[in-house]
């Protein structure tokens, strides 16, 4: 399984198991700087190079479009649409770090303070001490990810576990302690530092200490509501509520074909990436954020702040304080997040602008297959999605392709 890691924080998706068509597009807003058929046409080349379905939102300059591709059941060939609701993963991080970030501004945390000075008994002795909130936030804690401990039988090369834990409710003390008790990742402080989903439940847990509520009600009341978000919160129940797709997770191919994880416990991740959202809400969100209307500018530019951090696949990335830090030679600087969970992957990222801004669903996870060392092999889908976020943020994919060949 060293090969293989279980990324609830990076986007994929996974073949579909029979012929599935595209849904047509609902609706588009004349612009200049939109160009609707490509964008519809980039859809379609990721749904035919295997996502049963996916949809998005991307804006420009207070202009919309909005499209979808493919099927939300493989089974019935219900379509996608792109209103539908989504498990958006680690971008549930944003939220909860600016969750944080407000409690910092009214003085309640520290960030540069340790985490054992809020939660002894969480992360006890000399590794509370050295690690502080803002180690925490950008994941430079040395705390490792919980996730391989949770479903155990990853480690096996087995989905076994993520059928066993489907309707477990977890607590977020025996996730944390999974972390803790686990060997090091990495030295508090050091870069680049290695992204846990362990540093977000106790991000969690640090809210809760200092609100005297539940993060998840301080996160609804102060960022979510603070946005004006209508279809974004965390789910009650292992059923979404509202219009939404079903969610296959491959599991690079242990799953085939892939299963449906649309009705999953989300305890199991919490503050880290539980949240169900919509595209026209990530993209509502980002914008408020980067605006400064959900924290002050001295809080984003804190949040702004980046480190490099070794992604659960492997990959280096610029994280600041719940936030990537993307850069397109030629197209700007973006930032947002991007999140996974079983079945369903969601990439949101807004230019440093505000300006443009694109939030993309896709309903299929973990397709790429391993080699006999391990290594999850290159697929189409890969080169698909590439060419979908490139014309949704640059408007200029197909120039792209153009000049490389």
């Amino acid at each position: 399984m060293a090969a293989l890691s279980v990324c609830v924080g990076t986007v994929a998706a996974a073949p579909a198991s029979d012929g599935t068509r595209a849904a047509p597009t609902t609706s588009t807003s004349p612009a200049t700087a939109l160009d609707p058929g490509e964008l519809k046409s980039a859809m379609d080349g990721v749904h035919r190079a295997g996502v049963p379905g996916l949809y998005a939102e991307i804006r420009d300059a207070g202009r919309t479009w909005r499209g979808a591709s493919g099927v939300a059941d493989v089974r019935t060939g219900r379509p996608v649409t792109p209103d539908m609701r989504q498990r958006v993963g680690s971008i549930t991080k944003t939220f909860t770090a600016a969750a944080v970030m407000q409690q910092v501004e009214q003085g309640r945390i520290q960030l540069d303070a340790p985490i054992g000075g809020y939660l002894p008994q969480l992360v006890p002795g000399e590794r509370g001490k050295k690690i502080t909130v803002r180690m925490l936030l950008n994941n430079t804690s040395g705390l490792p990810d919980y996730t391989r401990y949770a479903f155990p039988s990853l480690q096996d090369m087995s989905p076994e576990s993520l059928d066993d834990n489907r309707f477990r409710q977890f607590r977020p003390a025996e996730l944390i302690e999974m972390g803790v008790k686990a060997p090091p990742a990495g030295e508090p402080g050091a870069t680049p530092g290695v992204y846990s989903n362990t540093n977000y439940l106790l991000l969690g847990q640090l809210l809760e200490q200092v609100t005297g509520t539940t993060a998840e009600e301080y996160i609804t009341r102060n960022v979510i509501e603070r946005a004006g978000l209508r279809h974004t919160g965390f789910p009650a129940r292992p059923r979404i509520e509202g219009p939404h797709s079903r969610m296959y997770e491959a599991l690079w191919g242990l799953n085939d074909p892939p299963r449906d994880y649309s009705v999953y416990n989300m305890s199991w991740t919490g503050t880290g990436a539980a949240l169900v959202s919509t595209m026209e809400d990530l993209n509502r969100f980002y914008g408020k954020l980067l605006d400064g209307k959900i924290v002050n500018q001295l809080s984003l530019a804190q949040m702004q702040r980046t480190v490099p951090v070794v992604a659960l696949d492997g990959s280096m990335i610029e994280y600041g304080l719940g936030l990537h830090k993307v850069g397109i030679q030629g197209c700007g600087t973006f930032w947002g997040h991007d999140g996974t969970v079983w079945g369903a992957g969601t990439m949101s990222l807004t230019r440093a602008d505000g300006k443009r801004q694109m939030s993309v669903a896709v309903n299929l996870q973990r397709w790429n297959k391993p080699d006999s060392s391990g290594k999850p092999q290159h697929h189409p889908i890969d080169d698909a999605l590439k060419t979908l976020y490139r014309q949704a943020m640059c408007g200029d994919a197909n120039a792209q392709a153009k000049n490389a060949s």
